[in-house]
């Protein structure tokens, strides 16, 4: 692995930062120090496309040579069984208004970043190394003492695993936008009392404030009925279900009414053929 970013800083002010290990653990985008453990170590949060991988682990700066840096690191997943090593070397080169820092080196890393995409990767990577290299120069150039303090490191054992990576600082750049905060409604709102008094009234005005009255009373005993009664209150109007009609079972005595009268009128019939064919 290659990559070269210019920073506007002289090489000799980059150098008095990576002599200073506190000073380059600020400067690593992401980065959660823990209480009490090597200052560049923690958890780093990386994301690579639509995809996050937090690993924990140390990093070891150290001068070679009298201009080159030689970082050597480890670090593990902290949801599974991956882990990542870095040899990496980091030259300083003079240009003109500042400096060309240029790093050279190799890692190797198994578990979940294997199976992302490698240029997916590689974009992850680059744009580490690019933060990277503006976080030295601004705290080349004091810009890092001007912002505000980063939130005191987790003790170590303490927050560690889902619940460590919740409350891990965010790296801006790299997560959403906060959700912009709720408008408050207008529905909850007094309304005004009338500037008008009695003597300033109409008829008409107060034929108007009588149906406000009336409707506010309904509003009133709307509202003030139980959610129970409101949910299990039959519609009405066009909604409103249709009655079942209602079938009329005849008493006792209208039942035997008319098959008693059919049988007279049957007997009387029968009675009159027969005096006819005596006469």
């Amino acid at each position: 692995m290659e990559h070269e970013v210019f920073v506007p800083v002289p090489a000799e002010r980059l150098r008095e930062v990576l002599d200073d290990p506190a000073r380059v653990a600020r400067a690593v985008p992401g980065l959660q120090q823990d209480a009490g453990a090597e200052p560049v170590a923690g958890r780093l949060k990386i994301r690579v496309g639509s995809h996050s991988v937090t690993y924990r682990g140390a990093v070891r700066v150290c001068r070679r040579d009298g201009a080159a840096y030689a970082v050597e690191g480890e670090a593990e997943e902290s949801r599974g069984s991956g882990s990542v090593k870095l040899s990496l070397r980091i030259a300083l080169r003079e240009a003109e208004d500042g400096c060309t820092v240029v790093y050279d080196g190799t890692a190797s890393a198994d578990g979940r970043i294997k199976d992302l995409p490698a240029d997916a990767v590689e974009s992850a990577v680059i744009r580490l190394l690019d933060r990277f290299a503006e976080h030295l120069a601004a705290a080349a150039t004091g810009a890092d003492d001007e912002a505000p303090a980063s939130p005191p490191p987790a003790p170590s054992g303490q927050g560690t695993g889902a619940e460590a990576e919740e409350k891990a600082p965010a790296d801006p750049g790299l997560t959403e936008e906060p959700p912009a905060p709720e408008r408050p409604s207008a529905f909850g709102a007094d309304v005004p009392p009338s500037s008008l008094g009695p003597a300033d009234l109409g008829p008409a005005d107060e034929e108007d404030e009588e149906d406000i009255a009336e409707a506010a009373h309904a509003r009133r005993t709307m509202i003030g009925r139980s959610a129970e009664e409101v949910d299990h209150a039959p519609p009405r109007g066009r909604y409103a279900p249709v009655p079942a009609p209602q079938t009329v079972t005849p008493s006792g005595p209208l039942r035997w009414a008319a098959p008693a009268a059919a049988l007279a009128l049957a007997s009387a019939v029968v009675a009159v053929r027969a005096l006819r064919r005596r006469r």
